[in-house]
């Protein structure tokens, strides 16, 4: 091995460190805030790593403020958000990987374009047809999610199902499988990769979601974690011991799911990345 090789991978390594210790000190700060009393949060003992007085005050006062509740309501519509995405997106996808008709490079590019509207054009016409179906203040949000997680997992699944070779189907139709069956029975379990990163990215994206939830559940027994936590402020302060700790407690589901499926996440994103 030269130096130059030497140097190369000392500089790498450096340069990767550097980075991952930029990426993980808000999230390692934020733990460190949590822990204290909101005398130390400000001032000259706010640098201070190690608190003085330790405490869980925080943590025990957004969990008298429903901050349970309100991970459960996130839970709830990012599950049912999920499954409808992927329901829907999968049928789409096929159809639209193995069917070719008029108007489809329009129609993919309709899809994109319909995933890169700002939301707060979308907000308003969301809000009156929940409004006049009596929508509002229910899990039925899972419902107006779809305008920023299906367009994504539709392009995502297009990819995949375009990966998977047509001989797969040919030779489903030749022992006897219809449409239906050959799908779900063949092209579904060779696609489960893309279908599992499609599934997990609308979780994480239903759960962070707050314009639409706050726009369309304004009773508190419906509202999710994100508009649980913006509602931890006073007219004059922000809590700040009190949103690091909520914080903590909402980021855990997320991250568990993160580091139990990363080799599927992983596989279902690099696969399709080669044509071969």
């Amino acid at each position: 091995m030269n130096n130059q090789t030497k140097t190369f991978k000392i500089v790498s390594t450096i340069i990767v460190i550097a980075f991952m210790l930029i990426m993980i000190f808000p999230f390692v700060w934020i733990l460190i805030t949590s822990f204290k009393p909101n005398m130390e949060i400000h001032g000259a003992s706010a640098f201070k790593i190690i608190s003085d007085n330790p405490t869980l005050e925080n943590y025990s006062t957004v969990v008298d403020k429903g901050i349970l509740g309100s991970i459960k309501n996130s839970f709830i519509v990012s599950v049912i958000t999920t499954l409808y995405v992927v329901a829907v997106s999968t049928l789409c996808s096929y159809i639209l990987a193995r069917c070719h008709f008029k108007g489809k490079k329009l129609l993919m590019g309709g899809i994109l374009a319909v995933s890169m509207f700002p939301q707060m054009v979308v907000v308003g016409p969301i809000f009156n047809m929940f409004y006049k179906l009596k929508l509002l203040n229910s899990y039925w949000v899972c419902l107006a999610y779809s305008s920023i997680t299906l367009p994504a997992a539709t392009w995502i699944m297009v990819a995949h199902f375009k990966k998977i070779p047509l001989a797969l189907e040919e030779a489903a139709h030749m022992d006897g499988c219809n449409a239906w069956q050959t799908l779900w029975k063949v092209i579904f379990p060779v696609a489960l990769p893309g279908v599992f990163t499609c599934a997990i990215m609308t979780f994480i994206s239903a759960w962070n979601e707050y314009l639409l939830t706050y726009t369309l559940n304004a009773d508190k027994a419906f509202q999710t974690v994100p508009v649980g936590i913006n509602a931890l402020r006073t007219q004059f302060a922000i809590l700040w011991g009190e949103i690091t700790a909520a914080t903590i407690v909402v980021v855990i589901p997320t991250l568990i799911i993160v580091l139990l499926f990363q080799k599927q996440i992983i596989s279902g994103m690099t696969s399709g990345a080669v044509k071969e």
